[in-house]
């Protein structure tokens, strides 16, 4: 295989990707918290892991890539108090929490698809693994380094702190936790500021809640990736992703509870992707610029100028390398979309080239050209997942390909081994690794599906009014089956939403 390097988050440098079996990957993604819609925020850690693993995949690796839905536990120890996320917008939403759930991880698993994104491997729950939650917090418990007060279980990260690198991963030294720590509600508990919570006491009012040998309570956030990463990947695996705003305190959390309970960092590569601003600006509720990816898809944000297809956007994040900061505004979005177009149309002229070339190429200087430029998409890839560098060479491809089309270029210019070698790296990189797709096709199929939907729609609507309500129905189930859910709304409209 070839030698991959990736940037580990952990030692701040580039490092030869080796993993512990060889030939085979674990890798652990922290995913969403279901509380409310997917942003744009959600899009760039799930669009780069996507890419890796289907790099690995691409290498040969057999992978294992586990992303979890944090469904329960999710509190904010940053906010005015500990609560529940998923709890919280339930009772706002007047839902039962699992139906909000459902409704959130259904839109997430949705919007993933839009974006062409693979399946994990496994996809567990934090509510699916409380049972292991509580036997590692057991554990940490038993080895002396956590507490219990008042039905809440903290871990004591000074203790840790004496043995143990704290801060390494994201470059934070005890005395600035104590230092910039905020007075907040509960503090008391705690034997110092900056303890995390492994469990929580669960108030008379709140919904979720589980039996624990400390009460009635809901995990922390950090415990809940760490048991479900132990449980599907071992005391020691490969990769843990994550956006790059997860270093601390989420997976800084998670290393100190793996060591503890298995003698372990957990993952031997930390890989961050950094983060996304809107027109400069931090993405965040106070800016009213937290834009929801059916929004983004939609163009109904009040900052955007029209909607952009999902393959604009992932071909958008894929032109910047991971590890930089990405900036969303119309103006990139939009060049984005007619590079996309550009590249997509000299791709499919590519494609059709049939017998083209001679024996051995009649132009010798862009004969090595074109092969330098396409040899070089594997060594930018193993060089820490460098997909900005092989979507500019691909570019740089264009006027060759376009000018061979438009005879600028003479037909033999490039030998058929060449073609045929562009051919093949196009079709490996922009589909099966990059997992881009051709926007206008799809735009239009999803066009004329939409146009069939609204005819049964439209069916079903008439039925009614004739009061025949066998076949309203049997649109409506029939449809439900497929995943296509229709509600029926006060002023005689439909609304449509997919599970």
């Amino acid at each position: 295989m070839a030698e991959l390097k990736v940037y580990n988050s952990y030692t701040r440098q580039k490092e030869v990707f080796e993993p512990i079996v060889p030939g085979y990957v674990g890798m652990y993604v922290c995913g969403p918290t279901v509380s409310g819609e997917s942003h744009l925020g959600h899009a760039r850690p799930y669009i780069t892991f996507d890419v890796l693993n289907r790099y690995l995949v691409h290498l040969g690796y057999k992978v294992r890539y586990v992303r979890n839905i944090t469904d329960a536990g999710h509190f904010e120890e940053e906010g005015r108090e500990a609560e529940d996320k998923i709890s919280t917008k339930a009772q706002i939403e007047k839902l039962e929490p699992m139906e909000l759930v459902t409704k959130y991880t259904n839109l997430f698993h949705w919007a993933m698809k839009q974006f062409n994104t693979l399946d994990p491997s496994i996809e567990p729950t934090a509510t699916g693994h409380i049972v292991e939650q509580i036997e590692m917090i057991k554990k940490i418990m038993d080895e002396g380094f956590a507490y219990e007060r008042n039905g809440s279980v903290y871990f004591d990260v000074k203790k840790y702190a004496e043995q143990y690198p704290y801060g390494k991963l994201s470059g934070r030294v005890m005395e600035d936790l104590l230092e910039t720590t905020r007075e907040l509600e509960g503090q008391d508990e705690k034997q110092n500021k900056q303890d995390f919570a492994l469990w929580k006491a669960a108030p008379p009012e709140h919904i979720m809640r589980w039996a624990s040998p400390w009460g009635e309570g809901f995990p922390g956030w950090h415990i809940e990736c760490s048991a479900m990463a132990t449980k599907y990947l071992g005391k020691e695996f490969d990769i843990h992703g994550g956006g790059m705003d997860l270093q601390f305190p989420h997976h800084e959390s998670e290393i100190a509870q793996s060591t503890i309970c298995n003698k372990h960092v957990p993952a031997r590569y930390w890989m961050h992707n950094n983060m996304i601003t809107i027109n400069g600006r931090k993405m965040g509720k106070s800016y009213n610029n937290v834009i929801k990816l059916t929004e983004l898809f939609s163009g109904t944000h009040p900052l955007l100028e029209q909607a952009y297809h999902p393959m604009t956007v992932r071909f958008f994040i894929l032109q910047t390398h991971y590890r930089s900061t990405l900036d969303f505004g119309n103006e990139a979005l939009q060049a984005a979309q007619k590079g996309m177009r550009r590249l997509w149309d000299a791709y499919q002229v590519l494609s059709g080239f049939r017998q083209v070339g001679g024996a051995s190429g009649a132009d010798a200087e862009l004969e090595a050209k074109a092969n330098k430029l396409v040899d070089e998409f594997d060594e930018f890839m193993n060089d820490d997942i460098n997909t900005a560098k092989v979507l500019a060479n691909m570019f740089e491809l264009v006027p060759v390909i376009n000018g061979m089309k438009d005879k600028h270029i003479a037909a033999d210019a490039l030998s058929k081994a060449t073609i045929e070698k562009m051919q093949k790296a196009f079709k490996i990189y922009l589909e099966d690794i990059f997992g881009l797709q051709d926007e206008q096709a799809a735009a239009g199929q999803d066009g004329k599906l939409d146009g069939v939907l609204q005819l049964l729609i439209d069916i079903r609507k008439e039925a009614k009014s004739k009061k025949d309500f066998a076949t309203s129905d049997k649109i409506r189930n029939q449809l439900q089956e497929l995943g296509i859910l229709l509600k029926d709304e006060k002023d005689g409209g439909v609304s449509i939403s997919y599970a």
